[in-house]
Formats: C-alpha cells, sequence, structure tokens
C-alpha cells in the first residue's frame, strides 16, 4: 500500500524533486494516475490552502508548493487522457473593469486549479459583459471578481446585476476579494460569500460548491 502522506509532505515543503520522484514511485507500483492526483497532489494543495490561511506558509512557500504539484501533474497527466476525470466545478475569474491588478487573483486562481477546478482565468480589467459571456460559454458554478482599488470595487456590483439580470444567478455561485472588500461589502452586493485570502478563497469554494473530496 504506497503511503500517500509521503507526496503530501513533498508538496508542502515545495519540494519538485522528491515529489516527482514520489509520484513515479507511486506509478511503479501500480497506483493508477486518478488516485494519485486526488489522494496525493489534491489532498497536499488542500492542506497548504489551509496552512496559508492560518499563516503557517505564505506566498513564495505557497508558490514553490504549486509548481512541485504541476511538475507532478506533468507526470500523470499523459497517463489521464481518456479516463474519466471528475470535475470538481467549472469557475471563472478575472479582475473586474477599470483594475489592473492581478498578482493576488493570479495566485488565488492557481490554487484553485490545484484543488482540482477547471478555471478559467480572465485577466484584468474585466467588464460585466465579458464575465457573464465567459459563465455562459463555460457553464460555470462560480464566479470570482477581485478588486484591488476602490474605485473599481462598484464593477463587482454591476456584474453581479448583470448576472441576476439575465436569469443565471441561481445557477452560479459568486466570490469577492481583495484588499480594500470586506465581507460587509460582498453582503451589501449580494455576493455568496468573501474571502481575505488564496487559501480561505480555497476553503470558502469548496463550501459554496460543496465539495467533500
Amino acid at each position: 500500500m504506497f503511503d500517500f502522506k509521503l507526496i503530501v509532505d513533498a508538496l508542502i515543503e515545495g519540494d519538485e524533486s522528491k515529489l516527482t520522484a514520489l509520484v513515479q514511485k507511486a506509478l511503479n507500483q501500480g497506483v493508477v494516475a486518478k488516485k494519485i492526483l486526488y489522494d496525493g497532489l489534491i489532498a497536499g494543495m488542500d492542506t497548504v490552502g489551509e496552512k496559508m490561511e492560518n499563516d503557517e506558509l505564505f506566498i513564495p512557500e505557497v508558490l514553490m508548493a504549486a509548481k512541485a504539484m504541476s511538475a507532478g501533474l506533468e507526470i500523470l497527466k499523459p497517463l489521464m487522457v481518456g479516463e474519466d476525470i471528475i470535475t470538481r466545478g467549472k469557475v471563472v475569474i478575472g479582475t473586474v473593469k477599470g483594475d489592473l491588478h492581478d498578482i493576488g487573483k493570479n495566485l488565488v486562481a492557481m490554487m484553485l486549479e490545484s484543488a482540482g477546478l477547471e478555471v478559467h482565468n480572465l485577466g484584468a480589467d474585466i467588464s460585466p459583459d465579458q464575465f457573464l459571456a465567459a459563465i455562459n460559454e463555460n457553464k460555470a458554478s462560480l464566479l470570482c471578481l477581485s478588486a484591488l482599488l476602490t474605485t473599481t470595487m462598484p464593477m463587482m456590483k454591476e456584474t453581479i446585476d448583470l448576472v441576476v439580470k439575465n436569469g443565471i444567478r441561481d445557477q452560479v455561485k459568486i466570490m469577492v476579494g481583495g484588499a480594500p472588500v470586506t465581507q460587509d461589502f460582498a453582503d451589501s452586493i449580494g455576493a455568496d460569500g468573501y474571502a481575505p485570502d488564496a487559501g480561505s478563497a480555497v476553503k470558502l469554494a469548496k463550501a459554496l460548491l460543496q465539495l467533500t473530496f
């Protein structure tokens, strides 16, 4: 029986060479790629997210962990072609119109992807119409809006209002975040939740999408 905790620990340490060696070792022992993905890599990044939320890990360490996961995933991808890989949910994420900040948003996108979600990162300066089109095109179940300027925060409300106007509000959960954003603001514009950092964003996303695996 392969000990997946070894992969989880290597991921938390951000040790890319150790992680890839363990992934290969698991494969050599006959463990299927999908099990390594969920019980090793995704479980590890879930722990990384929790540690980030609790200030036990910081952005440089999280980036190292994500880089290590990507390396492990590259080994598994060719073996999963044609397999029925479960998608935990589809996410559209972007920084709202008028705001060009995207470092924090990109970290959230990376963490959500590492949690097994299918992420469509639209970038920065995204209009409400662009968000709406992306939700419809990708059949997204989660929309993540970011703003780092108080002057662009109203665009979050405009985007949510457009989603409501088009009759798809009950089909998509909406999260907001960014330095000036608060839980009170999220509540006032009708968002489903607010996350102050990437670690808590993953936890909130899983709660909103009712993910248990």
